[in-house]
């Protein structure tokens, strides 16, 4: 069996509408909710030792990024509650997670992005999206690209 952590990289960019479209799970009629709960799995991931990346840039756009204040509240999770679940991270803790609430294009803050992590030297930019336009521009500025099927193969069961 394949592993599917065949890809690592100092940055991982998320584009998170490509990767919500990507899971049958009722997106359309919540797209805010939906982006919550991604973002809270890709959180929770983040912090796992077998984490693919040292950092997580994760652009919402459109009705989903109301998502981003949600996760700005100070909110705790119950004691039982599981990550992924109606997980959010308590405030102290530092996560090497950065949501990006796209004003306009989320593509052209997706590109915005790649390109300040090629300018900062990182050693390695994965992003994750299935958008064909998308991958051509990040894979032009030395970007690695993989579709939303190798995240959500990372995330706890029931996501794909």
């Amino acid at each position: 069996m394949v592993t599917p952590i065949a890809y690592t990289a100092s940055v991982v960019v998320v584009d998170v509408a490509n990767v919500m479209g990507a899971r049958a799970d009722g997106w359309w009629r919540d797209p805010a909710g939906a982006a919550l709960r991604l973002c809270r799995e890709v959180m929770a991931l983040s912090q796992r030792e077998d984490s693919p990346a040292g950092a997580w840039v994760l652009v919402l756009e459109g009705r989903a990024r109301d998502a981003a204040a949600w996760l700005a509240e100070d909110a705790r999770p119950a004691e039982d509650a599981r990550p992924g679940a109606d997980w959010v991270p308590p405030a102290d803790e530092a996560l090497p997670v950065r949501v990006v609430s796209a004003p306009a294009s989320g593509d052209d803050a997706i590109v915005g992005v790649v390109a300040e992590a090629v300018a900062a030297e990182e050693d390695s930019c994965l992003v994750v999206t299935a958008d064909r336009e998308l991958r051509q521009r990040c894979e032009e500025l030395n970007a690695s690209v993989v579709g939303p099927g190798w995240l959500l193969r990372l995330l706890p069961p029931g996501n794909i």
